[in-house]
């Protein structure tokens, strides 16, 4: 067994899909449409058939209401791990992200966390290398 596909809950699919895409560097994997229902997926282009995050609108009540309780309390909805954190805040930021947290050295790690203008946070991790 293996995980293909995880989600996270979005406010404005197309601005996700900007931000996901154009920000932090993934590549638009799936986007169809069947009624009001956007099927909208993004993976690694280092992987593109590896696993995909799913950018599921966020009409569901209770979903939302999740979503907003995790980012108030500084929670990230997705980590992803970096070969090089520093670097990679330094190239977001030049794209106008809004991080939280710096890159912070923690135990093991060094992490970082921005805001995806979509309700959620992000957190950007990359292994202590021993």
């Amino acid at each position: 067994m293996k995980i293909k596909i995880t989600s996270v809950y979005v406010d404005d699919q197309d601005k996700a899909l900007r931000f996901y895409t154009e920000v932090l560097g993934f590549a638009k994997k799936a986007d169809f449409s069947n009624g009001p229902f956007r099927w909208l997926t993004v993976a690694s282009p280092e992987d593109l058939d590896g696993t995909e995050l799913q950018l599921a609108l966020n009409d569901n009540p209770a979903a939302k209401a999740y979503q907003q309780a995790m980012f108030q309390q500084g929670q990230p909805a997705a980590l992803f791990f970096t070969d090089d954190v520093r670097a990679d805040y330094e190239r977001m930021k030049a794209h106008d992200a809004e991080f939280t947290m710096p890159p912070t050295d923690v135990p093991y790690s060094t992490i970082a966390k921005l805001n995806d203008t979509c309700g959620n946070l992000i957190q950007l991790t990359q292994l202590a290398r021993y």
